[in-house]
């Protein structure tokens, strides 16, 4: 494989990707609730932004109700349990109004469960788990490229036609081996490797059904912030469902 010439055509997306593994360097070393809450925070409001795009949202007290939502977080333990307040409040106005539009629930499903998965998953566990997680990811996403773009032949899913099974597959081994490493720190080697491996697993298929909201809705990115990069939901793609696993996982062994 010639690196260089992968460098060369990737550069811009390469040195984004270096400023923001830069910023979340910068969250892991000052293991600040407040800084971390700050940043998972602009992330989500910009992730609901382009959820509200995708989704062909157009009612723009919802923003409000996202911007609430994050701010109790920040002082609530448990802000996973937030968003079940807010699902039950928006039905039942819908049903008050006679006017019940279930389509208007999805950016309050996607990505709002998922961010606030984030969150909870570090007031619950700290710094170290959303590392883990982290690395899980990143090393699905990263393997997955290099991996598919080496040996990749088999079509993974006609949602993403540049995905092979030989990436999948290569990415989800490389991460779980990384996860393990990780994982084992903290918990017994057979439930860090199965933890790894499944949370791998999850953020590809993250990864696919974000691919499937761009395609419903005629776009190449969820937006255009991140050079070569795209949105913030073509950033968190895969965390959005590999972190619900890791969650469940971790609180279920608590």
């Amino acid at each position: 494989m010639d690196f260089k010439k992968i460098y060369d055509s990737n550069k811009e997306r390469v040195l984004t990707g270096l400023v923001l593994m830069g910023i979340a360097i910068l969250m892991a070393i000052m293991d600040s609730l407040f800084l971390t809450w700050a940043i998972l925070g602009i992330c989500y409001m910009f992730a609901f932004y382009e959820a509200m795009k995708l989704f062909g949202e157009k009612d723009n007290k919802f923003y409000v109700y996202a911007l609430l939502i994050w701010i109790a977080a920040a002082f609530y333990p448990h802000p996973i349990e937030l968003i079940f307040i807010v699902l039950v409040v928006l039905i039942a106005t819908m049903a008050h109004k006679k006017d019940v539009k279930y389509e208007a629930l999805a950016p309050f499903l996607y990505p709002s469960i998922s961010m606030l998965f984030l969150l909870t998953l570090y007031k619950d566990f700290g710094m170290s788990i959303l590392i883990w997680l982290v690395v899980v990811v990143a090393s699905t996403d990263t393997g997955a490229y290099f991996v598919g773009k080496s040996i990749g032949k088999t079509p993974f899913s006609p949602t993403s036609p540049n995905k092979t099974w030989e990436g999948v597959v290569g990415g989800i081994f490389i991460a779980t081996i990384a996860g393990t490493f990780i994982g084992m720190v903290f918990y017994p080697v057979e439930i860090a490797l199965v933890t790894s491996l499944l949370v791998s697993a999850s953020s590809v298929w993250g990864d696919l059904f974000e691919s499937y909201l761009k395609r419903e809705a005629g776009v190449k990115d969820s937006g255009t912030i991140f050079p070569g990069h795209g949105g913030f939901l073509d950033r968190l793609d895969g965390y959005l469902f590999a972190v619900i696993f890791m969650f469940v996982i971790l609180r279920g062994l608590s």
